[in-house]
């Protein structure tokens, strides 16, 4: 089975590729919600970033990727007790995909042949301590937004159907990708993610040359190539350890957080997630950049991510929501 492509070999995509980190280092930021053209490595980026990402260790056979054997579920037939490392786990959540695909059910083939009620665990128990990936997140229906609306909230996929009554962790980071010329996201799902960015085509002739020549590199000659990208990958990798040991330890000055009080009234962002996400995300920031000490600097790099998908609409100015943003953060900080 061939890797997924370098996360460090993505030509550009700045904005996409400090959002996924960021999340990388502190998952409670909340997901990144990427919208943009087809074809600008939207769903490269995702498994990019988890296969660079340390394996995470999980109780052999369990559906949860439980770390310990204590903390797997009462309901999980666990035949061993050994903890062996895997992957980051990276899990598609299709468009088509039914309520009892995504939440589980019960196992019918097991209550047919043994008589016997069994859970059939689903996306979301399979999705824990890793990735939820949603292609055409806008498009998504209604009852499944709903689901993970609960479950995004609340981090535990409850159960309660057929006379099972099933509970266990669902922690993961959630990301989503789509056009926004096919349709709209709905404002309660919108509002859960994290981070928002969008991307486009490359016009640069030179950038559009080597994202062809990387790509072609990539399918034809596979072994050279990840060797030529190993070392950089290394050095990602090994910045996101050193941010997630170093994000307790971050100082947080009484002045930055009323930048963020003054900068979310001014954009007339609803309630106070927007403040914390961007107190978190800038956190998150400055321990990836070595800084011991929250700035103004760290706020104003990641405002237009935390806050652009936030703001509501305003018929009387055409500006795109990034922009609004930064005109406010101008404004605001100075």
């Amino acid at each position: 089975m061939t890797a997924p492509f370098p996360f460090s070999a993505i030509v550009g995509q700045a904005a996409m590729k400090q959002a996924m980190i960021l999340t990388a280092i502190d998952p409670g930021i909340g997901g990144v919600l990427v919208f943009g053209d087809r074809g600008t490595g939207k769903s490269t980026a995702v498994r990019a970033l988890a296969a660079l990402l340390p394996p995470i260790t999980a109780v052999e056979g369990c559906p949860v990727n439980s770390a310990r054997i204590e903390d797997c579920p009462e309901w999980a037939e666990i035949g061993s007790k050994k903890v062996t490392s895997r992957p980051t786990p990276v899990i598609d959540l299709p468009l088509g995909a039914t309520e009892d695909r995504v939440v589980g059910a019960l196992d019918i083939e097991r209550a047919l042949t043994r008589g016997e009620k069994a859970f059939e665990p689903g996306l979301l128990a399979r999705a824990n301590r890793g990735y939820l990936y949603i292609d055409e997140v806008n498009l998504l229906e209604d009852h499944i937004v709903d689901l993970l609306l609960d479950v995004a909230q609340s981090g535990e996929n409850v159960v309660e159907r057929e006379g099972l009554s099933i509970r266990h962790p669902a922690r993961f980071v959630l990301v989503g990708s789509g056009n926004p010329e096919e349709g709209e996201l709905r404002p309660q799902l919108l509002d859960r993610f994290g981070l928002s960015v969008e991307v486009r085509s490359p016009t640069d002739i030179e950038e559009r040359i080597e994202v062809i020549r990387r790509r072609d590199a990539f399918e034809t000659d596979n072994a050279a190539f990840m060797k030529r990208w190993r070392s950089a990958d290394t050095k990602i990798r090994n910045r996101i350890l050193a941010a997630r040991e170093a994000l307790p330890r971050i100082t947080t000055p009484e002045s930055i957080l009323r930048d963020c009080a003054e900068l979310c009234v001014a954009l007339g962002s609803d309630g106070l997630r927007g403040e914390l996400t961007l107190l978190r995300t800038a956190r998150a920031l400055a321990a990836f950049e070595d800084d011991a000490t929250l700035r103004r600097d760290h706020l104003r790099a990641i405002a237009p991510s935390a806050l652009s998908h936030r703001l509501r609409r305003d018929p009387l100015d055409e500006a795109g929501s990034a922009t609004r943003v930064a005109r406010t953060v101008a404004d605001v900080l100075g």
